[in-house]
């Protein structure tokens, strides 16, 4: 499996189709995208819009679809995303049966449509061996059964590599909120071990300076670095309290 380019290894978080986050973003040096379809607000038309403008800036799009079922994922595909992000994955079985609406027969399931990414033509086997090869598929783990399969999740071949959700993992392994403590470490250091075994990337969410510093460290092959309304948080944050730090001195 060959590795995440360079230039596509920092992502920025979007939860709605801003235009102009995209734009700010991709100036700044991000080479891809995480579209929260799943939780943000997103329809189908923005996402029929939005995708080919995300990727005519450069940008890799990553489509956290808006669950583990065949109509969420191949939307995202028909669309345009280059890779699917699937949420929600129980356990070995159940990805094996997902992940192959992401890939087309005799590999998988995925069901073809002659529009966007065939030029809105016809297609022929080169092409189909094509968007195999170059569409990536990433089941989510962030359920106990997904962390317990995972070396049987990481060897299926319509799986590309693994994308973490630490929050739901924790969740899910009965920790309560994820605070980011050994534990939670630990299911990390899991993930990365089993994806360089693998051979495929792992990537995960890093908000926080010490998840940054773990998946820098343990080889993760996209991060995510910031969330679109984290950015706006902290930016609201940083003038107010600057502001009022001045009044206070005058």
């Amino acid at each position: 499996m060959s590795p995440v380019p360079a230039d596509r290894r920092y992502a920025v978080w979007l939860s709605d189709p801003g235009f102009a986050a995209a734009e700010i973003a991709r100036g700044l040096g991000y080479g891809a995208v995480v579209l929260d379809i799943e939780h943000g607000a997103f329809d189908l038309a923005d996402l029929e819009r939005f995708i080919p403008f995300l990727r005519a800036l450069g940008l890799e799009v990553l489509a956290k679809v808006l669950g583990p079922e065949r109509g969420p994922i191949q939307q995202a595909l028909d669309f345009g995303a280059d890779a699917v992000v699937i949420p929600h994955i129980e356990n070995v079985a159940h990805a094996k049966a997902v992940t192959a609406f992401a890939k087309f027969p005799p590999l998988g399931d995925r069901s073809f449509a002659g529009g966007r990414t065939t030029g809105y033509g016809g297609f022929t086997d080169a092409w189909v061996a094509e968007q195999d090869g170059k569409t990536r598929c990433l089941p989510m783990i962030e359920d106990a059964g997904a962390l317990a399969d995972l070396d049987a999740i990481l060897a299926l071949d319509t799986v590309d590599g693994v994308f973490v959700g630490p929050s739901d993992l924790s969740l899910r392994r009965e920790r309560g909120a994820y605070t980011r403590d050994d534990r939670d470490f630990a299911d990390l250091r899991q993930v990365a071990e089993a994806a360089r075994a693998a051979g495929k990337p792992w990537i995960l969410p890093a908000w926080s300076r010490e998840e940054k510093e773990f998946a820098l460290t343990h080889g993760a092959g996209q991060l995510a670095l910031t969330m679109q309304h984290g950015a706006l948080v902290a930016g609201f944050r940083a003038a107010l309290d600057e502001t009022r730090a001045l009044g206070e001195t005058s």
